[in-house]
């Protein structure tokens, strides 16, 4: 069994973070270990407060799994603050180990998840990763992504990293899609699936980067790994469970 590490936050009611990711690692049949960066006191409808861990004890986290595990893949979530982000990239960035980083800028409620002044520290992890999995949102954060512009990969390019931007939306034949485009240092790659009108979205980024980082620990090449990613959260959400007053929670039993 192949090992697989996420190291993010944690969400009280289950549907996104590390909770997400762990669900997500048995789904595939990889095994999930976890280093935990903030504490949530979070439903569907929110973040009600954040509790920081100390940047040393995310370190001394990182150092216990590594030292004990034969770690394949490490995907990154939310990290909040300047401090932990650069805990966290020193600890991680020269290991001979793929890492998908996924940018976690707001909660799907619209609550922030990234300070300010970390940002910067942010773009500079990027350069690290295997791929980094941005939003819409986070894309405009990030390099000033523009959706309803000419695919420029100048800026994109600048983070010497493969980028998969999610939650484009686009009517094909009189379907409307959800499509996401990779951007490699070549090419651009595109990925559809259906679009669903739901409410149920609560931990889809999660899911979706957690699902990329186990397939490419199961041996996987990137496009696969999100083709095969892509698909598991069409149907996780299209098999909702419809908890939660709010984003309701995905099923990740799909």
């Amino acid at each position: 069994m192949q090992s697989v590490l996420t190291i993010a936050g944690s969400d009280s009611c289950g549907g996104a973070g590390i909770q997400a990711d762990l669900k997500t690692f048995e789904a595939f049949g990889v095994y999930g270990a976890s280093v935990v960066t903030v504490l949530t006191a979070q439903n569907t409808t929110g973040v009600k407060d954040i509790f920081e861990v100390d940047a040393r004890f995310v370190k001394a986290q990182i150092d216990s799994i590594l030292d004990d595990f034969d770690i394949k893949v490490i995907k990154v979530g939310m990290l909040f603050n300047k401090k932990i982000i650069k805990t966290v990239k020193d600890a991680i960035k020269d290991l001979d180990i793929p890492i998908v980083l996924d940018p976690v800028f707001v909660s799907k409620a619209g609550s922030a998840l990234l300070e300010t002044e970390a940002i910067k520290e942010l773009k500079d992890f990027c350069q690290y990763a295997k791929v980094i999995t941005p939003n819409l949102y986070e894309a405009k954060q990030l390099f000033d992504y523009n959706e309803n512009e000419e695919h420029d990969l100048t800026k994109i390019r600048e983070y010497k990293t493969n980028v998969l931007i999610k939650k484009h939306k686009k009517e094909i034949n009189d379907i409307l899609y959800s499509i996401d485009y990779l951007y490699t240092k070549t090419d651009i790659k595109s990925f559809h699936t259906p679009y669903i009108r739901t409410k149920n979205v609560h931990g889809t980024g999660c899911t979706l980067s957690s699902s990329i980082a186990a397939n490419l620990a199961l041996g996987k090449d990137l496009e696969e790994a999100i083709r095969v990613s892509k698909e598991y959260v069409y149907e996780a959400i299209l098999k909702a469970p419809n908890l939660g007053k709010g984003s309701g929670v995905i099923n990740h039993k799909v």
